[in-house]
């Protein structure tokens, strides 16, 4: 799921320069037959000091926050309780007087289709969330606050120190390119794509580890369709590995196979991509061989994976909570999370929606900010990512939650794989190009899966050549 003012030190000098002149000898009575030596160096003309530097004036400085924004988030159940607390806690403690309300709106793509239907509206949400696809398909109408105009602000915006605590990958990713660097958004959490393996199922195969390779993965995918796990729960039968059809799930293998699905040098999807063919042909081969199936019901492979009946599930971290319940309640067996199985170096997909700001008045722009920066520090990350099992944004926050590591060590496993993090486009379209609907990845995957006999480089050439059609339909509306 990709497209800065100066930062200005504060210096106050005060200086005094006091300037000597030296005092002419006395005419001499009568002339000297040789000019005395100077005993010393005559002092240097001391050189005028440069005016003192003026301190930044704020651009900000004369915008009154407004007091009352809503916030428009996707989170139910325990991380929407943990978000309310998290803004209880800004409405009561900031020194503005500001009132954010936050509002479940529904899940990422209703939040998208509301947004994309009233944007440049005085109803537009003040914050919402987004991934980078969505927010650059908003910006097309040039509808989202450009935050580098606050950012570097000497009195609103986010120190040197702060912005280089964020990881530099996640804090990049929100500035579009496509858009003059403009920031559109500001990261508050992360997730990333992981293999979750049963590691006591895979010691009864005769494995003392996961797959490192898909040579490895197909192996021992195919040795447990054939040879159930022990402890299984249920008359589920087993398989090796269960594919969700998701286009995140393609970039992943893709990645995991050296390649990627984007060419960000030449701003066009890369789909049909020897490292994409291969993945897929790869995946269609295990589906040939019995050794995978399909999720038929929504976290099915969560559900099948607790009961012992899946061997390994690829999905994102932020589940790591999720699948810790389900087996706990279902066959209690020892797992664990790598990373996909991989040609070369680990390739992790890293991807979650962002923040950002309506472009509406400057007082609701900026009292926007103002609550993104407090829910982006590091006491209310260390909060938010415990509460959430999400990634948190910046380095320090690993220290506060070194206790959380300790008893979540699955956790800490996926946190230590970030270093090897790729992502998918953030470029207009990119809903567009998923499927849903329409002939796009998700359909080409099923399709590519259900019958053994498709020619896969076909259907990825079929399948980048409409992407890019997409794509270029919507950087021909981009708003000048």
């Amino acid at each position: 799921m990709k497209k800065f003012v100066p930062i200005f030190a504060i210096i106050l000098i005060a200086a005094m320069v006091l300037g000597a002149c030296a005092t002419p000898a006395p005419a001499p009575t009568e002339a000297p037959t040789e000019a005395p030596a100077p005993t010393e160096a005559p002092a240097e003309e001391p050189k005028p000091t440069e005016a003192p530097a003026e301190e930044p004036a704020s651009v900000w400085a004369d915008v009154t926050p407004a007091k009352n924004i809503v916030f428009w988030h996707q989170h139910t159940k325990a991380r929407e309780e943990a978000l309310k607390a998290i803004v209880d806690e800004f409405n009561a403690t900031n020194e503005w007087g500001i009132t954010v309300e936050p509002v479940l709106a529904g899940s990422y793509s209703e939040i998208f289709n509301k947004v994309n239907a009233m944007l440049n509206t005085p109803e537009m949400p003040d914050v919402f969330v987004g991934y980078q696809n969505q927010v650059a398909t908003y910006q097309l109408a040039d509808a989202v606050f450009d935050m580098n105009t606050v950012i570097d602000d000497p009195q609103y915006g986010l120190s040197a120190d702060d912005q280089a605590d964020f990881i530099p990958a996640f804090f990049k990713q929100d500035v579009f390119p496509l858009y003059d660097n403009q920031r559109l958004a500001l990261a508050p959490n992360r997730s990333m794509e992981v293999m979750y393996y049963n590691m006591d199922w895979l010691k009864e195969l005769g494995y003392d580890a996961p797959p490192a390779t898909p040579e490895e993965f197909r192996e021992m995918a195919c040795k447990a369709a054939e040879t159930p796990f022990s402890g299984k729960k249920g008359d589920a039968k087993s398989v090796g590995y269960e594919l969700s059809i998701d286009t995140s799930r393609l970039a992943s293998w893709t990645f995991a196979f050296g390649g990627d699905i984007y060419d960000s040098a030449t701003n066009q999807y890369t789909l049909n991509s020897p490292a994409a063919v291969e993945a897929m042909t790869f995946i269609q081969g295990l589906f040939k061989d019995g050794c995978a199936s399909l999720v038929t019901e929504a976290y099915g492979d969560q559900t099948d994976f607790g009961n012992g009946s899946l061997l390994f599930a690829v999905g994102s971290s932020s589940g790591l909570t999720f699948y810790e319940s389900v087996v706990k309640e279902g066959a209690g067996f020892e797992w664990s999370v790598a990373p996909l199985p991989h040609t070369g170096e680990p390739a992790q997909n890293i991807y979650g929606a962002s923040v950002s700001i309506a472009k509406t008045t400057p007082e609701r722009e900026l009292a926007a900010w103002l609550f993104i920066k407090y829910y982006t520090s590091p006491d209310v990350q260390a909060k938010w990512a415990e509460a959430s099992q999400y990634f948190p944004v910046r380095t320090s926050v690993a220290e506060k939650m070194a206790g959380f590591f300790d008893a979540h060590p699955s956790y800490k496993t996926a946190w230590e794989l970030l270093k090897y993090g790729k992502f998918e486009p953030g470029v207009p379209g990119y809903d567009f190009v998923r499927g849903n609907g329409v002939d796009g990845v998700n359909e080409i995957m099923a399709k590519i899966v259900d019958d053994p006999t498709v020619d896969v480089k076909a259907e990825l050439d079929g399948l980048n050549e409409r992407a890019n059609q997409i794509l270029a339909d919507q950087l021909a509306t981009i708003k000048k």
